[in-house]
């Protein structure tokens, strides 16, 4: 695709997709009338130069729609080609997005298919790239995106907001599938990278999204937030070589400062509502570790306590034990990581293993980061657990 074309396609696919879905209520006709629409502007733009994308592709889409109706001519299609044929341009309504990722991430659903059929119908993401992003098989990301249509189809899920008692527990698997895409662009779970920039620029987008249509919704603020304030250490989070280098050893003048700016505020504003959750109270311990040339500790502690009252699992008990080393010492969070159950968490083995080394206690150092290195699928973090595991820093 040429430069206007493919930046309109990032920017306005997921847009022109819920506009068609909302006129057809037929995701794959949607999807197949938004490619043809694409496919007409390389064409047309090369000719004409870009015209306003969003109402191009959306009318021009609306446009390959009424024509497939047509020559398929059946009865029901006949009633849809009859709702696109109306005056004037079609046009995005505010909800129609919001609806999609709703739809997109129904309970109904598992988690599996929520993940790639989000980054389909709203990042325009293709196949390929959704296996690519994701390390799996490009034939099982394709089986999951047609199950998960079809089940949408099947068992008539709405294409709609859910209102009153419903949204909260619904926007929680919103969240949590955009944060899961984020999580796994900023720390790989396996391949030869630490870091995915592109599953990180999309769950990014993608938050932003979330929080431009629900701007009063105080956790959709707070998971953008705490999304800025981690990629803004992106840059500082591996050496020249592309090993990992942990917070505390990093070079804060590579951090972004904007996206610091953005995150802070964004933080401000999300607590101002006086109902911390856990992505706004994540963000605020993000927002602790950005701010000035060290880390307020005790700060960090404080919030810590208030996120393991609200979420109390054994992660979030992990790194608040990190905290208490810093503010109580070693001994003392080595106290809690040792009551904690989690044999199969890698990261466990390497808090661990920093406590037992700060403790003078090597051998048993060594061991839990050999066991963490067993454990890591990341290439990059595998080598950095070696090499800590034969060391005596």
């Amino acid at each position: 695709m040429s430069d206007p074309v493919e930046e309109a396609f990032r920017e306005q696919y997921g847009r022109a997709v819920a506009v068609l879905v909302r006129l057809l209520g037929d995701i794959d006709l949607a999807e197949e009338a938004v490619q043809e629409a694409f496919a007409a502007a390389v064409e047309h733009w090369a000719r004409n130069g870009p015209p306003s994308p969003a109402g191009w592709i959306i009318t021009t889409a609306r446009n390959r729609a009424v024509d497939r109706l047509r020559r398929e001519a059946k009865r029901e299609d006949r009633h849809r080609e009859a709702a696109l044929l109306f005056p004037g341009e079609a046009r995005e309504e505010p909800p129609d997005r919001l609806r999609l990722i709703f739809t997109c991430c129904h309970p109904a659903l598992s988690t599996a298919a929520q993940v790639p059929l989000t980054l389909r119908l709203l990042g325009g993401l293709s196949t390929t790239e959704i296996a690519h992003a994701l390390l799996v098989p490009e034939a099982t990301v394709a089986q999951r995106i047609v199950r998960a249509k079809q089940k949408i189809r099947d068992a008539g899920i709405p294409y709609r907001v859910p209102s009153g008692s419903q949204l909260p527990d619904r926007l929680q698997a919103v969240l949590a599938v955009i944060y899961l895409i984020f999580n796994e662009g900023y720390a790989a779970s396996s391949g030869p990278r630490l870091i995915r920039d592109d599953l990180c620029t999309e769950a990014i987008r993608l938050g932003r999204l979330l929080h431009e249509l629900l701007p009063g919704e105080p956790e959709a603020t707070g998971l953008l937030a705490l999304m800025l304030l981690t990629e803004a250490r992106r840059a500082a989070r591996t050496g020249s070589g592309g090993e990992q280098v942990l917070l505390r050893d990093q070079d804060r003048s590579r951090w972004d400062g904007g996206l610091i700016a953005e995150g802070h505020r964004l933080v401000r504003q999300c607590l101002d509502h006086g109902h911390p959750g856990p992505y706004q109270l994540q963000a605020a311990i993000n927002a602790v570790h950005t701010d000035g040339p060290s880390t307020d500790w005790p700060q960090v502690l404080r919030l810590y306590d208030q996120l393991l009252h609200l979420s109390p699992t054994p992660v979030v008990a992990l790194n608040r034990a990190v905290a208490v080393a810093e503010v109580a010492g070693p001994a003392a969070a080595l106290d809690l990581v040792e009551a904690l159950d989690l044999p199969r968490y890698h990261v466990f083995h390497v808090v661990r293993g920093d406590l037992l080394r700060r403790l003078g206690r090597e051998p048993e150092a060594r061991e839990a980061f050999r066991r963490a290195a067993d454990l890591a699928g990341n290439d990059v973090q595998r080598s950095y657990l070696q090499a800590r595991s034969s060391s005596e820093r």
